[in-house]
């Protein structure tokens, strides 16, 4: 092969590659919304919905039926914050709205900014379960050694598949702002109906 055909055999590997890195790059930019339709299709990941106040209150109660949500929780590793749930699972009936509350504390003498990401397990619950009031909807600050009641207000959806019968709503909090968040994380069980102490 002489210096000619080499030449254009190695820009046409240029070429190629450079294509590759194009593509890879954009798909990785389309991951996150391809992502997201995945999830919504196939109720995986248990992204929870929001619903309005009104539009919870008017939907048809299913007294004949109840389910039991567990409360989890767990803090990332640079978040220095308590956090818990103050019920560990309570029952209820579809349609019905529904308040519990979780707990926070800064265990620090700093004002810091912190962030809920909710998860709900099983995910095919997932899109049968909103919320009109969430402490996740906000970023969250607290003022040194502040401690504070959240309020989460939900109701489960009617249509909600029979074979369904718990669903865990678990939350973790990560610090919000420039604070980068690590991968250590406290779990809270969930085998009472009692008050968390």
């Amino acid at each position: 092969m002489d210096t000619g055909e080499r030449s254009a055999a190695n820009r046409r590997v240029v070429k190629r590659l450079g294509i590759a890195v194009v593509a890879m790059f954009g798909f990785g930019f389309a991951m996150v919304p391809l992502y997201d339709v995945f999830c919504d299709i196939t109720g995986i990941n248990g992204k929870t919905g929001r619903i309005e106040t009104e539009a919870a209150l008017s939907q048809k109660v299913d007294e004949d039926r109840l389910v039991t949500v567990e409360f989890l929780s767990s803090v990332n590793s640079e978040l220095p914050w308590e956090f818990r749930p103050m019920v560990r699972r309570v029952k209820v009936h579809p349609g019905e709205v529904t308040e519990v509350s979780y707990f926070a504390r800064n265990k620090t003498d700093r004002l810091i900014a912190g962030q809920a990401i909710p998860s709900l397990a099983p995910g095919l619950a997932a899109k049968y379960f909103n919320k009109t009031e969430c402490f996740c909807f906000t970023r969250q600050t607290l003022q040194p050694n502040e401690s504070k009641k959240m309020p989460l207000r939900f109701v489960v959806d009617p249509h909600l598949p029979e074979e369904v019968r718990t669903v865990s709503l678990s939350y973790t909090f990560f610090p919000a702002g420039n604070e980068k968040p690590g991968i250590e994380s406290i779990s809270m069980g969930s085998d009472s109906i009692d008050p968390v102490l």
